[in-house]
């Protein structure tokens, strides 16, 4: 009996990782694409405490909504990712010295903005086997949406690119990113910063339906001495749970900030949805 529950168990991870690729409230990327002519979407809120932007010198709570997400499925082992959100709101606690403190517009205690957008492919390596976990590539490109009279963005654009590997051990999906992302400086156009991204998620299967799921997953500066303001290093750990009812999916994780220029707690909750979006060739 025990053996046959773990069986299902086992089934429905493998299935939760095909068919929901993007894995809120995570944001370490499973291998995994959606699939052919498919497209899911995925919507949530976040609210974080003590948020800092050192290019403008602010710091505040800050909320995110609707954070959105969008991937379609271009074949069995590709996918174009889309992801931003509509309205950034930051309310502002601290304001110190910094390098675009000057171009700021705000004259209160509050800004808002929208989010930057982020335009990325995923491509499946290797299909998970018995034996062997699973490897994919991803590319993304972060375009400057967010302004930094706002203090909410960098007019920057950056770019990223990640090994992802998986592998499902009976109830449990392990999944680890590692890979580089290169930043540009706000205060020169003619100097970057080269960051070392990683993430490590696990997604437990407590029933058909239900999940646990937690994660590390930041970016470490590589450069010698102080980074360009903006590109520090950060790390974050989110705590949460996922249930899915047939197509749609709800999540909702902690999230605390593992460095000291990180937020200091957070929440997040959303929702995803798959369907079948267009017929593959």
């Amino acid at each position: 009996m025990w053996m046959r529950v773990v069986t299902i168990m086992a089934a429905s991870c493998c299935l939760s990782g095909s068919a929901f690729a993007q894995q809120r409230p995570l944001v370490t990327e499973d291998p995994e694409t959606v699939g052919a002519g498919r497209m899911l979407v995925e919507a949530g809120i976040d609210y974080t405490r003590d948020a800092e932007y050192p290019a403008s010198g602010l710091t505040g709570h800050l909320r995110r909504f609707p954070v959105i997400g969008i991937s379609l499925g271009i074949g069995e082992i590709g996918e174009v990712q889309i992801d931003g959100g509509f309205y950034n709101h930051l309310s502002i606690t601290d304001r110190r010295p910094a390098p675009l403190a000057h171009m700021l517009t705000v004259t209160g205690d509050q800004t808002s903005h929208v989010e930057d957008m982020v335009v990325g492919t995923k491509i499946r390596l290797v299909s998970e086997g018995a034996s062997r976990p699973s490897l994919g590539l991803r590319s993304a490109t972060r375009l400057p949406m967010a302004s930094n009279e706002s203090g909410l963005g960098l007019d920057t654009m950056d770019f990223y690119s990640s090994l992802l590997v998986a592998k499902t051990v009976q109830t449990v999906r392990l999944v680890g990113n590692i890979g580089l992302g290169i930043l540009g400086d706000p205060t020169r156009g003619d100097r970057q910063n080269d960051v070392l991204t990683y993430g490590l998620s696990f997604a437990r299967a407590v029933s058909q339906r239900g999940e646990i799921v937690g994660e590390i997953n930041g970016r470490k500066d590589t450069r010698r001495g102080d980074p360009p303001p903006g590109t520090e290093s950060h790390s974050m750990l989110r705590v949460g749970a996922r249930y899915t009812a047939g197509a749609w999916r709800a999540d909702g994780a902690l999230m605390f900030g593992l460095l000291s220029q990180d937020p200091s707690f957070g929440v997040t909750a959303g929702f995803t949805y798959v369907f079948n979006a267009f017929q593959s060739p």
